[in-house]
């Protein structure tokens, strides 16, 4: 799923899940490569970030790209200046975890020298859960929106419709359906289905499955 290219960036619409599923490739790229890294580079979202994984990242031997320590509780525009450099470093598999909305792919765009020098993977995720995101029209919307802000294209679709705990069958299938007329429309394959692994096995999709593990947690637990 994350062999194709060198570097996979995860943008999208705010509590789309791009965060869960960057730290989750990042794992799974891991698991083949000896060089991986991610790049926190979400500079506007004070809920949940890579940065917050920072420890746990480490401790599997992901290099963890982040704002200064005494900056990382900040919500400044921010990048660490080592980010472009990985992101051309051939050696390293490399991970963009962008900011939501369309500030966030203005972040991006800041390194887009960097980006289109390498065999980018650009994916757009979706939870058709989220108001940004929960009809067709909407998404292709706020996706073209992104793009341009970004200046990339869009390479790949996910389909990470979930309720959290109340996740099921009928929820994820929804998105698959939305997402893959999505997909036709604008000539953007569906890169996967993203499900957690704590009900993978319960859940079918049609689309390539990637069980993830959730690290953000209710505000209420």
């Amino acid at each position: 799923m994350f062999e194709k290219h060198k570097v996979y960036a995860f943008i999208g619409m705010f509590g789309s899940g791009k965060t869960e599923i960057a730290i989750n490739a990042s794992l799974k790229m891991k698991e083949n490569y000896e060089k991986v890294a991610i790049a926190d580079i979400d500079t506007i979202s004070p809920y949940f970030r890579t940065r917050d994984e920072f420890d746990y990242l480490s401790n599997q031997g992901i290099k963890v790209l982040t704002p200064p320590a005494r900056y990382m509780k900040g919500d400044l525009p921010i990048i660490d200046p080592s980010v472009g450099g990985f992101i051309t470093n051939p050696d390293y598999k490399t991970v963009l975890d962008v900011g939501g909305n369309d500030f966030g792919a203005i972040v991006m765009s800041s390194l887009n020298n960097f980006v289109k020098s390498v065999d980018t993977a650009t994916c757009f995720v979706v939870n058709i859960r989220r108001p940004f995101t929960d009809s067709e029209e909407k998404i292709k919307e706020n996706l073209i929106l992104l793009s341009q802000k970004a200046r990339v294209n869009i390479t790949y679709l996910i389909n990470n419709s979930n309720l959290m705990d109340e996740t099921d069958q009928e929820t994820v299938s929804k998105g698959e359906k939305i997402i893959e007329s999505v997909s036709k429309d604008l000539n953007i394959p569906i890169l996967c289905t993203v499900i957690s692994e704590e009900i993978s096995d319960n859940i079918e999709t049609k689309f390539l499955k990637f069980p993830i593990k959730r690290f953000m947690k209710k505000i209420w637990d």
